[in-house]
């Protein structure tokens, strides 16, 4: 599911809802291929609770595993010496 891997480098970490709805592939077929891709060790997975204005959603949060996203713009601290 190279899709799904390219999604996740192009957005960060998703819910699998987030991607089954902006993929357009179906949430069975996302937690069936994102499977595959946490057995290759190219995803980590973790079990996700939210609250939503009193309202209890459950979900999957995955991201790219060992996948840094580049340093944002603006200036950067130096190191003290």
């Amino acid at each position: 599911m190279q899709e799904i891997l390219q999604y996740l480098k192009e957005h960060g970490e998703r819910l699998d809802s987030e991607i089954a709805k902006d993929t357009g592939i179906s949430l069975a077929k996302v937690r069936a291929g994102v499977s595959n891709l946490i057995d290759n060790g190219e995803v980590i997975m973790c079990h996700l609770i939210r609250f939503e204005k009193g309202k209890r959603s459950e979900g999957m949060l995955y991201r790219v595993a060992g996948y840094i996203p580049p340093v944002g713009p603006g200036r950067k601290p130096k190191a003290q010496i």
